[in-house]
């Protein structure tokens, strides 16, 4: 069977997002299956797929996959052609760190900054907590371009599993209209370039308008 990706409403699930990438940069046959996470009965029909009623789930032929990191490591297993993760040893194992890092961390970008890729606002002003994150940010994405730059404009040159999970937050950053040092607000644009989260950004602004 055709896998399928349950994910919530495009404009504001940044978890749904990161997931999305992933399998379109595995290439692999799936069909959305969209749930609106703010409504009475959305917790009974997440659970329907998940048990955790919550988004993402890859619903496969042995059974689903939730959370978007386990996701992620499925499609690099399943499709080892796609090279969701960097080819050499050291490049893969910092693009896991940094995953894991914005998988756990960040919580003060994510409780202030929300994804929202309808607005087109400045915050009043950023908390200290905030403007940490995203220093650190900045720095993962730095280190990252500064190492791998020559073989592409993605953290790791070309497109991957680091760039699906980074992308919400370079949507965050245009949102809010945060500035940005100059390597930073070339992966912002570099992200926003891509296809598939260009795709995905349409669909979300439809959304939106319904």
């Amino acid at each position: 069977m055709a896998l399928q990706l349950v994910v919530g409403d495009k404009n504001y699930s940044s978890w749904s997002l990161r997931a999305a990438l992933a399998v379109e940069l595995s290439g692999a046959a799936c069909v959305q299956v969209p749930v609106s996470l703010y409504r009475p009965d959305s917790r009974a029909q997440l659970l329907a797929y998940s048990p955790t009623g919550k988004v993402p789930v890859l619903l496969t032929e042995d059974g689903p996959v939730w959370d978007s990191l386990a996701i992620a490591e499925y499609l690099a297993e399943q499709f080892p052609a796609a090279h969701l993760w960097p080819r050499e040893r050291y490049a893969r194992a910092l693009a896991r760190s940094v995953c894991a890092e914005m998988h756990s961390g960040f919580q003060a970008l994510r409780s202030h900054l929300p994804m929202d890729m309808a607005r087109d606002q400045a915050l009043h002003e950023l908390p200290d907590a905030v403007r940490a994150d995203i220093e650190r940010i900045c720095a993962i994405w730095s280190d990252c371009r500064e190492r791998f730059g020559p073989s592409g404009d993605y953290l790791f040159g070309r497109p991957g599993i680091a760039d699906a999970f980074y992308a919400p937050v370079a949507s965050r950053l245009r949102s809010y209209q945060v500035a940005l040092p100059a390597i930073a607000a070339s992966y912002v644009e570099t992200i926003h370039r891509w296809p598939a989260f260009q795709r995905w950004h349409q669909s979300a602004l439809q959304e939106v308008r319904k």
